[in-house]
């Protein structure tokens, strides 16, 4: 087993771990306006899964975090990329069909410099998300097994 982690260490997790969370969910929701996207975003977010791990343990975090749960937001947003991708099939693939046609989403962009609307997007902005949440889901399987395996070799090592 491994020694816990410090009070100092858990409590600044635990301060930061919110902060973390909120800026990779803001960057994907900002990657078709601004550097970033679902991809970024995402491993942001699963570095914060990572600290909780380091911080607390594989068994803590196992008790309300689990493979299946990630899973299952992973296949979520991989059905999400793609069924976004069909939206246009009309015309192609992946065609912006949301974009200028009003709604959530659809708001008419300008010409010229990006005011920061996240309305103007269309179905980019929904496929940055979808990837997002594969992303970030997807690196929370491999962290948790990563720790997981750690965990039975510091096991074993031990007599």
């Amino acid at each position: 087993m491994i020694e816990e982690m410090s009070r100092i260490v858990r409590t600044m997790t635990t301060l930061i771990f919110g902060f973390i969370m909120v800026y990779g969910f803001y960057v994907i929701a900002h990657g078709h306006l601004s550097p970033g996207g679902g991809f970024q975003g995402g491993a942001i977010v699963a570095s914060a899964f990572a600290l909780l791990l380091v911080t607390y343990g594989t068994n803590q975090i196992q008790n309300f975090l689990s493979k299946d749960l990630f899973s299952l937001i992973e296949s979520t947003g991989l059905v999400l990329f793609n069924a976004f991708g069909f939206l246009g099939i009309g015309a192609t693939y992946f065609y912006n069909c949301v974009s200028n046609s009003g709604g959530v989403f659809g708001s008419p962009t300008v010409i010229g410099i990006n005011s920061g609307n996240l309305n103007t997007g269309g179905t980019i902005a929904l496929m940055n998300m979808a990837v997002g949440l594969e992303v970030l889901a997807a690196f929370g399987v491999i962290i948790m097994t990563m720790s997981a395996a750690a965990e039975i070799l510091n096991k074993k090592e031990k007599p």
